[in-house]
This record gives structure tokens, sequence and C-alpha cells, in this order.
């Protein structure tokens, strides 16, 4: 575990309270009101950030277990938290206890036989404490108060503590358990009798309740294994080198495993089941135990001295070598194919007015705005909504499939344009035909828009680094950082608005510029093809059909609206109505999640990405070779068929046993933004060989099989 910096939730009390990595809430379950002698449930409900997880009883490893301080109106006494079965939480080596998702702790509250609260409400106020890790550790907290009325019920949230409860360990009072000390007190035998028939013949993962005592990191199947002889478990569970405790008698939660544990717990049986027992033998001495694992230890003292201050700016010389990068970044994403007929239509501007040079600078000019103020927009956006706690990462744009769409239909009516089906005076008022043709300069500038919309979702060489710094930035330093990169982008055309030298170079007018234009109405309907293939891996093969119908049936109103006379107005309402009953209908298909594809193994060396995959395959003594892709990113896709396919190169990665995993960013997935924050980056390509107990290695966004092969040398 590493450390954060360090966050305390202060916000004014109530039942909820927000922080950039959980939701908590204060929840209550009284269906008899706060009567005389009645038990009301309380709980604190955490629901995490996606790969943020808080802690059990016994942490583990590193961690501490969330803390709650109630404040209550003399007659009521709170319990102890009804901890709800945790899971083990692999961390290379070593291991946790704890909750992602979402999980309440619920408390039981005893009402005093004498108690009268009257009409009034009943206050309850809750202090609370939680320590909220992923690879970095967090120390969090909160004031909570609830109203409960005195004479009515509240039990909106029956269901949810009927969940919790029903996800404790259950008891078994008739089971018979030894518990002995075994090979000089390197190990733990653990016999248990009397397991229910729901148990039997099942995998279980055994936790202790009493902390520093096992090595918790013990993988099931190679450092300690569990048997059923008959209705008896048995498992030797290896004990922690560093061993912190000596109890005399200890108590373990035995839990279903995976598969086991959900299907029980969606029949509504037990998941798990405390069984406990003095331990026979006798102890080897050690050390006095410390407070907190020294991995936690590490972490606090780090928080601690972090300052609570606002976002530090980045030293001269890094700040420096980023806006370099940017600017770099910018200038190679004009060589992204989707820019090319943008920049192609622009320079055909160019050339349509040869020798006016202030049309040229302005052109040049309104078209750097364009980018510029684009790119700054979606830099502020993304990290504003950052700041707000969504986790978003550069192209999140085009993880909409409303998006894509939309640019889809905006390709398609401007390959139309270029193919001369229509011109803007066929079909806008003449007003606005007019304003078009006295101002291009808005042209020049939607242009620019138009170019940040499809460049911008991929990282391009030297551009990843810069943009995952900017996350961390000032908004300022951050700001700035997006500003070159537009800069970068639109300075090919700058230059030739005011270099003369480019454009002298540029051909005369003449026919050729009406076949050119009509040529580059193709490029655009390739555009088309490709953003279609982007929503078929978001929206699935119906989504993809349903906006290739809505293109044509489109295409078909445009071309209505060219004709004259009452043809247009006839076929123009026919096919109107045409396109929304098929928007209407096909709509829902185009915007609609589809199931995430299953990679098959039998077909492909790669497998799905969960850090969870990753985190496990590490604790096995495997390296891991992740991907970070999307189907939006061309230069992932050129990577994908070149590099990443080549023959020996999956032949190298399979003779050093390099487990190989995909991270789909097509939709919009908040585990795989985390991750790549978490390796400095917001966009993709990322491309990252993790060896155990090596620091991870973050390869360049154009991937060469020569690059892959030293980085797999190193290994």
């Amino acid at each position: 575990m590493g450390a954060g910096a360090q966050f305390s939730a202060k916000a004014p009390a109530g039942p909820v309270v927000q922080t950039p990595h959980v939701r908590a809430e204060l929840l209550a379950h009284a269906p008899q009101g706060v009567a005389p002698g009645a038990t009301v449930w309380l709980g604190l409900k955490i629901t995490h950030q996606p790969e943020w997880h808080t802690y059990w009883k016994n942490a583990g490893d590193s961690g501490l277990p969330t803390e709650l301080r109630w404040t209550l109106p003399p007659g009521l006494a709170a319990g102890d938290v009804d901890w709800p079965t945790p899971r083990k939480i692999p961390i290379g080596n070593l291991a946790n206890y704890g909750y992602e998702d979402t999980v309440l702790l619920p408390v039981p509250m005893t009402v005093a036989a004498d108690f009268s609260a009257g009409p009034a409400a009943v206050p309850v106020k809750l202090s609370a404490s939680w320590l909220v890790c992923r690879k970095e550790c967090i120390p969090e907290e909160g004031e909570f108060s609830l109203q409960l009325p005195a004479q009515g019920s509240t039990a909106s949230h029956g269901g949810e503590f009927d969940a919790a409860l029903a996800a404790r360990p259950a008891a078994l009072p008739q089971a018979r358990t030894r518990i002995e000390i075994a090979d000089g007190g390197a190990a733990l035998k653990l016999h248990v009798e009397g397991l229910p028939d729901g148990a039997r013949g099942k995998t279980l993962d055994a936790y202790p309740e009493e902390g520093e005592v096992i090595r918790n990191g013990a993988i099931a199947g190679r450092d300690w294994t569990g048997a059923w002889d008959g209705a008896a478990w048995t498992a030797t569970l290896p004990v922690a080198e560093q061993r912190g405790a000596s109890p005399a008698a200890m108590a373990w939660v035995l839990a279903l495993d995976g598969a086991d544990r959900a299907s029980a717990a969606a029949a509504g049986q037990p998941v798990a089941w405390r069984v406990e027992a003095p331990v026979s033998g006798a102890w080897p001495a050690l050390a006095a135990p410390a407070a907190v694992s020294p991995a936690l230890q590490a972490a606090l003292a780090q928080n601690a001295a972090a300052a609570p201050a606002p976002v530090a700016a980045a030293p001269g010389a890094t700040f420096a070598a980023a806006l370099l990068g940017a600017l770099l970044g910018g200038l190679l994403l004009n060589l992204m194919p989707c820019v090319f007929p943008v920049l192609a239509i622009k320079v055909l501007g160019f050339t349509r007015a040869a020798g006016d040079r202030r049309g040229h600078r302005l052109a040049a000019l309104a078209y750097t705005a364009g980018v510029v103020l684009s790119l700054l927009a979606l830099g502020g956006a993304m990290l504003a909504l950052r700041a707000a706690g969504a986790q978003l990462g550069w192209g999140f744009q085009l993880q909409s499939p409303a998006v894509v769409a939309a640019l889809a239909a905006l390709f398609t009516l401007i390959g139309l344009n270029l193919a001369g089906l229509f011109e803007l005076r066929m079909l806008a008022p003449a007003s606005a035909a007019s304003a078009q043709l006295k101002h291009p300069v808005a042209n020049d500038f939607l242009s620019g828009v138009l170019a940040v919309l499809v460049a911008s979702p991929c990282t391009a060489p030297f551009m990843g680094a810069s943009l995952g710094l900017a996350i961390g930035l000032p908004a300022a330093q951050a700001l700035l950082l997006f500003a070159v990169l537009g800069f970068g982008l639109a300075l090919p055309y700058l230059l030739a608005g005011f270099v003369p030298a480019v454009a002298r170079r540029l051909p005369k007018p003449g026919p050729w510029m009406e076949t050119l234009r009509r040529f580059l109405a193709f490029p655009m309907f390739a555009t088309v093809a490709w953003l279609v293939w982007v929503l078929g891996q978001q929206s699935g093969i119906d989504g993809a059909a349903a906006l290739l119908a809505l293109l044509v049936a489109g295409s078909a109103v445009v071309w209505a609206l060219t004709l004259r006379g009452r043809a247009r107005w006839g076929f123009g309402a026919v096919l109107a109505a045409a396109f929304a009953a098929l928007a209407l209908g096909l709509g829902p298909n185009v915007v609609r999640e589809a199931p995430a594809a299953t990679l098959s193994s039998a077909a492909t060396a790669w497998e799905p990405w969960s850090a969870e995959r990753a985190a496990r395959l590490q604790a096995e003594g495997r390296p891991v070779f992740v991907d970070f892709t999307a189907a939006w990113c061309i230069t992932c896709q050129y990577n994908k068929k070149t590099t990443l396919a080549d023959a020996g190169v999956l032949g190298d990665f399979a003779q050093r046993n390099v487990a190989l995993l995909r991270a789909d960013w097509t939709r919009r997935d908040p585990a795989i933004t985390a991750a790549l924050a978490a390796l400095g980056r917001s966009g993709v390509p990322v491309y990252v060989l993790q060896a155990p107990g090596r620091p991870p290695v973050v390869m360049s966004e154009i991937l060469s099989a020569d690059e892959v092969r030293r980085a797999l040398a190193n290994l």
C-alpha cells in the first residue's frame, strides 16, 4: 500500500457524506418505531468508487477497520457492528480483508424499557472514520445525523438491512472445532465438524478475526489447502513470519468461495459460518505487537506529512518538458487519418482564395481559435468532472454512443455536401446561406472544432505523459497544457496562413478543385464507416445497423430537400415522417449499452483485464502485459494489427510466461480510468509490463516490436 493525499470529509452533518472515493450514508430501520424495549437498526452504507475498498474488523496486512462513534439520547445503547462477511483482497504477496462496491455496516440499538421520547423526534448522531485504499490509502471521516420519528416506523431501508444481516457469518453453536499449533509454531491446523450441508464439499476460505497471526497472503492450493473428510473440514494455514499476537483462543469465518458464494447469496442461503475454539499447543516467543502494520504505518506517516493545501504546481523543468510534449503531441495528431479530410478541405479553401493573404491569415487564426478553444473546453470539462468525483479520461466524448452517432451524422452530411448532392443555399434559408458566404471565418472556426472532436480521443507520442501530468496540476497550468496541445494541432495550418512560401507552393485554382472536392467525400464516408464500427463495439450489431438505417433515411431527407416545386415538399414530408418513425423505433438501439464482448482464449492469447485478475496473476509470480485500448483510438488499432499481432512478439510473451490482458475503454469504465490514472495517464493507448516486485514499465504510444523485446529481456 502506498500513501495518497490526506482527505477529511468535513461536510455539514447530515445523512450523506460524499468524498472523491466513497459515498457514505447513515441509514435506519425501525419497523416498530423507537418503542421501549425495541431494537432499532442503524448502519453506515458505504458505496466505493471502482477499485477502492474499506476494511473488515480484521483488516489483514494493511488497513484499519471502519470506526463508528455514536451520540445517542439517554435510553438508547449502541451495540457492536454486525460485520458482513468480507472478501479477501490480494495486494501482491499480501492480502487484506474488506469490502468493495457497496457495503452496509449494521449496528443494533437497544431501546430501554423506560425510554420515552414523547412526540419529538429522536436525534441520532454518528462520527465515523474509515481508511479507503486502492494503491494508495486515504483516511477519511464524516459527521452524520438523523431524526428518527418517535411514534412511527422507519422501514424504507428494510431490504438493505435484511441483505446485510443475511451476509453475516452464521453462528454454529453445535460445531466442534479444534485449533492446534503445528510445525513448531509455523502453522495452525484447523479442524471443524458440524458445518451445514450447504457448505459440505465446497471450497472454503478461512478469515481469522484475530489480526497478525496467519500469513494473510497465502494462496489456497499452493501455500495452504482445505480438505473434506466426510463431514469434517480441515486446513493447515501458515503462520505469519512476523506474528504479532499469541491468542489463547481464535474465532474464524469460513466463507464460500467464488461462484459458490454468489449462488448461495442469490438463493438467500448463508455464505459463511463463524467458529471459535481455544488454541492448543505452545506459541513460540514473539516481540511486542505493533499497533498497526508496518506497511500501514508508512502510509499513514506519509499522509500526515502531506500538506492538505491545494495541488502543487509542477517544477519548472518538469512543466517545460510537459509543454514540449504537448506541442509535439499536437503536431503528431495531424497524422491521424480522421484529420486528413478536414485539413484537405481547408487547404482546398486556401487554393480557392489564392492571393488573398488577408483571407489566409484570418482563416488560419479562426481555425487555430477553434482548435485551441475546443481543447480548452474539453480539458476544462474533464478536470471539472474529475474534481467532482467522475471517472473520466481523455477521449471521454467518444465513450458516449450518442456522441458517436451524432458525429457519424455530421460526417455523412459533410460527405454529401462534398459529393455535390446539395449546397447550403439549397437547404438553409437565404439569410443563413448569405451569412455563410459573407463570414467564412465561422466555417474555419467550426473546422477547428471538428478536427478536435475526431483527433483528440487518442494520445499521440509525447502526449500521454503530458496529459497524465495535467490531471494533477493546478487548473491554470493544466489548461495551459491543453492550449499548447491545441496550438501544436493547428500549427501546420497556421504556418500555411502566415508563411508566404507555403502559400506560393499551393497549386493554382482550376477545374481540378471540383474533382478534388468530390474525391474528399470518400474519406468522409470512410470516417463514417469507422464511427459506425466504433458504435458497434459500444451498442452491438443491432446498434450499428440502426445507425446505418438512420443515416440512409436521413440522407434521403436531405436529397428530397434539394428537389424543386411540389416534389420537394411531397417527397420531403413522406421521407421526414419515415425518418421520424425510424428514429423512434431504432433510436434506443443506437444508444443502448451492449454486453461487453467475451474474448475466447481458444481464439486469442488475450483475455479481458480486471484489477483483480492482474493482481492474482502477479501473486502467482507471472508478469502481466496490459493493452489499454479503445475502438475509437486509431493508434490503438494500428498497434493491435501490427506489433501486438506479430507472431515473434507473441512467441516472446509465451516463452516468458507473460499473461496478456486487454483493457477495453471503448465504453466508459471507471476501473480502467482509475488504472490509467495510477500510471500517470489519462488516455489510450497505454502499454504496460508489470512484473512481481518491480515497478511497471510504461511503453510508448506507437509500439514497436523492438521496444517490447527490450522490456521482456529485462525480466
